[in-house]
């Protein structure tokens, strides 16, 4: 299916005064997708958007409950344990009325493993993918893997024809600067087709009338157009003003001020995600500092120093007004492994922090380059901006450097930067997901996020089992040892845990996702 685009600039957008049918939904968040191609990029707006239009084997609902999405039914195989046999739903067309079968899942998950995939962590203990029959895909790992569905709530099937028809086989070089047909283009199963797509501008979606989900699903928004709009000032206006219906990123300063206009609400949830500041110790020296022929993050006292600089009950209640949940480790709440000792283990202390940067040989301080977002987590620069400052008292001077999620995620994947901050969200609810993308020495398969350029070999080996230990009770035992090497070594500086803020026109009735994805399907209009 080829896509028309609208050519409308924000601006002409913003200045529209009519006001949306009660089918269609008007939705912006500060930044947009990054890509339409399913595998290229594994970051939240891109998944958000991509699941109005493709869909995985499985899913997770609005509560965050795995449901069945084009599998109807899963399980291990009775015959080898190493396999997971999915019976796929019958009747399903793709967008451009192509049949849905085994194939298209089989090309999907291998493509989905491939080198430039951001997802192939997902699938890094699958031995192969076979398609005995139209209805049937099976997945043999290497060894059980008791997570397996997990682990496909994201990963989204194409339609194998179309991706060899239009030369999008291969997935998208992201990083590379690489354009493909299947970066403004989708042909999927979803319950809204693509109509037109101008990124950074406006995407329109509308209903597909031939969803299998009829019936099943309210379906009671049938177009979709969304507007990304970073300014944070601007975004709240066009909410106030009608402009838009729906926004997922209210400014907590503006709160007060959304939840206080007629006919507008604002719901709040705690968010699967953690923000935190990541460091490159494994380098002999840093490209982004002041100090020659060393680098200072090499030495775990500075990372401890780093990590006690930071006053997280400040940002909490100074930058955040309250809305957010003090870190000491990299994991939500959410997930499996998330323990409250080591959550609250962060504690600020100037002083101490001084004495290991002095103790480390650092106690004139060093300069070093902050590389941050501008258009992802929520006061992302203002988080930035505060670390600057804390940051001082213990003599390191950070220069920040602030730019678009789209400019700034390359830095983390090509290794261009030495200090930088991220946020993590765990679509599977297992710490396995995190130390496969951020813990797990970077190579074909593993640790495609992880900037740290750290690398041990036994925790990797530690790492990779977890993939087929059944045994649920020693697998978590395994998981604690992990975490306690991920704390001792001071790898990443947590910051705090988000918390969702969804404005939105009182009669849109939906409830707040803890992964920040509004599935519209599920959201009826009154």
């Amino acid at each position: 299916m080829k896509t028309t685009t609208t050519l409308l600039s924000a601006a002409l957008l913003l200045s529209t005064t009519a006001l949306a049918s009660a089918e269609t939904i008007r939705w912006a968040r500060a930044g947009d997708a990054l890509t339409l191609d399913p595998h290229a990029q594994n970051e939240g707006p891109t998944s958000a958007l991509a699941h109005q239009i493709m869909e995985p084997l499985v899913m997770r609902d609005m509560e965050g409950t795995i449901v069945p999405a084009l599998a109807t039914e899963w399980g291990p195989s009775e015959e080898n344990p190493n396999v997971w046999v999915f019976t796929l739903r019958e009747g399903v067309t793709f967008h451009d009325g192509a049949a849905f079968d085994s194939s298209d899942v089989k090309f999907s998950l291998d493509r989905a493993m491939t080198e430039d995939s951001d997802y192939k962590e997902l699938l890094a203990s699958v031995k192969e993918v076979r398609a005995p029959d139209a209805l049937t895909v099976e997945i043999e790992t290497n060894g059980p893997n008791p997570i397996m569905p997990n682990n496909l709530t994201n990963l989204f099937i194409m339609d194998k024809d179309w991706a060899e028809a239009n030369n999008a086989v291969k997935v998208q070089d992201y990083e590379g600067g690489e354009d493909t047909f299947a970066a403004k283009n989708a042909n999927g199963t979803g319950a809204y087709k693509l109509v037109s797509r101008e990124p950074d501008v406006k995407t329109v979606l509308t209903i597909n009338e031939n969803y299998w989900g009829k019936g099943e699903f309210p379906m009671e928004v049938t177009e979709i157009v969304y507007t990304p709009i970073q300014n944070a000032a601007t975004r709240v206006a066009a909410l106030l003003s009608g402009e838009v219906d729906f926004i997922q990123d209210v400014p907590v300063q503006d709160l007060q001020r959304v939840a206080g206009t007629d006919g507008l609400d604002v719901r709040t949830a705690p968010q699967n995600r953690v923000i935190f500041f990541g460091m490159n110790s494994g380098d002999d020296d840093l490209k982004n500092d002041n100090v020659e022929g060393k680098n200072p993050f090499a030495d775990v006292r500075v990372r401890q120093a780093m990590n006690m600089a930071i006053n997280r009950d400040a940002i909490k209640q100074v930058v955040m007004r309250g809305q957010s949940a003090p870190a000491g480790m990299i994991a939500p709440p959410f997930v499996n492994g998330w323990s409250e000792a080591m959550d609250s283990s962060s504690k600020t202390d100037v002083e101490a922090a001084k004495a290991l940067m002095a103790e480390a040989g650092y106690g004139d301080g060093f300069s070093i380059q902050l590389d941050c977002p501008n258009d992802r987590y929520i006061n992302d620069e203002a988080i930035c901006q505060a670390a600057v400052g804390m940051y001082a008292q213990i003599g390191v001077t950070v220069n920040l450097d602030a730019k678009p999620k789209a400019q700034h995620f390359p830095l983390i994947n090509t290794l261009e930067t030495d200090f930088y901050m991220l946020g993590w969200g765990v679509p599977t609810y297992d710490s396995e997901y995190i130390f496969n993308f951020l813990v797990h020495s970077r190579d074909e398969k593993y640790g495609s996020w992880n900037g740290t350029r750290f690398g041990d070999a036994d925790l990797d080996a530690k790492i990779e089992a977890l993939a087929s230990e059944t045994d649920l009770e020693k697998r978590n035992i395994m998981i604690g040892e992990i975490w306690e090497v991920v704390q001792s070594e001071a790898l990443y500086v947590p910051i705090h845990h988000q918390v969702l803020n969804w404005g939105m026109k009182s009669g849109v009735d939906t409830i707040v996702a803890a992964d920040d994805t509004a599935k519209f399907k599920y959201f009826k209009m009154n």
